[in-house]
């Protein structure tokens, strides 16, 4: 079976204030192959998001002059538990309108500074007008409508987890909910910034780039179904990979490129077109949950 991509980029975001290297900071993983077509990868960090940004636009546009396929993968949520954009009030296809709300309200600026909790709190206010589904925060941020610690078991309505998370949640790794914003392991602000970048991204690359699975469907996929694209974005989770770091390695820095080379050796042993396709006990409803609004963990069955 042929190869459905040329390189595979993994990015490991933050959403940390302040410029910073090394530990809990940007980095970004790149597999490809040489003139020998044999795999080999490299790792980048970068001290602010606005360079992370710029350094996987010039990567990318570097591959498109080339004619490469490049498979993206963003290590935060794609998207959030089902009824999320209802709750919001939002009209138009659920993840399409969660993006553009999220864009509209994030203010990430050069210096890493950003206004994710205030953001958080303002969905809790439209969604709940309480201080939930979203918590977490350190003091000086916590209000009305954004607590510090989460708030008691059956506070509310809305989902915890998304399909995926449930998913994995069966094995031995426990992802966080994307509704805690603060503490080891929270995954709520890097999803705020980050969509908010990756729509940015979206919008530079146009008809070129598409987002599994919202836009490709929740199915196999094969070299037909990405020859158009230039850009295939995905939502990772580096530590299903178990990454070992080498000598003189950051822990996130192993994690990008075991992802990347995982991914690249999926492809080449003809393995990664499944991994597009659910679980073969996705329901009909599931699928429609998935593809319309939650997204999905690639590699998760």
């Amino acid at each position: 079976m042929a190869r459905l991509f040329d390189a595979y980029i993994i990015a490991d975001w933050t959403a940390a204030e302040g410029k910073k290297l090394g530990d809990n900071s940007v980095w970004i993983g790149v597999a490809k192959r040489d003139v020998r077509f044999r795999l080999y990868s490299e790792t980048h960090n970068v001290a602010t998001r606005a360079e992370g940004e710029k350094l996987i636009a010039d990567l990318l546009a570097d591959h498109r002059k080339r004619g490469d396929r490049v498979l993206l993968g963003f290590d935060f949520n794609l998207g959030y538990p089902a009824g999320t954009a209802r709750r919001l009030g939002l009209d138009g296809t659920p993840w399409s309108a969660m993006w553009k709300f999220v864009a509209s309200n994030v203010v990430d600026k050069a210096d890493n500074t950003n206004n994710r909790y205030q953001v958080a709190a303002k969905m809790n206010r439209l969604m709940t007008d309480a201080a939930w589904p979203f918590w977490g925060a350190p003091a000086k941020q916590t209000q009305r409508w954004l607590t510090a610690t989460k708030p008691p078991e059956g506070s509310g309505d809305m989902p915890e987890f998304r399909a995926t998370e449930l998913a994995v949640r069966k094995g031995r790794l426990q992802p966080k909910s994307v509704w805690q914003m603060h503490g080891a392991g929270a995954v709520g602000g890097q999803t705020l910034v980050g969509i908010a970048a990756v729509r940015r991204l979206m919008e530079k690359l146009g008809e070129s780039a598409a987002v599994w699975p919202f836009g490709t469907g929740w199915r196999k996929l094969d070299v037909a179904d990405v020859e158009p694209l230039s850009t295939l974005i995905v939502e990772v989770w580096p530590s299903m990979w178990d990454a070992k770091p080498e000598p003189g390695e950051f822990r996130d820095q192993a994690q990008v490129r075991v992802t990347a080379e995982a991914l690249a050796r999926m492809d080449e042993a003809g393995t990664l077109s499944s991994a597009f396709a659910p679980p073969k006990a996705a329901t009909d409803e599931m699928i429609a949950k998935v593809e319309g609004e939650e997204g999905w963990i690639l590699g998760v069955q």
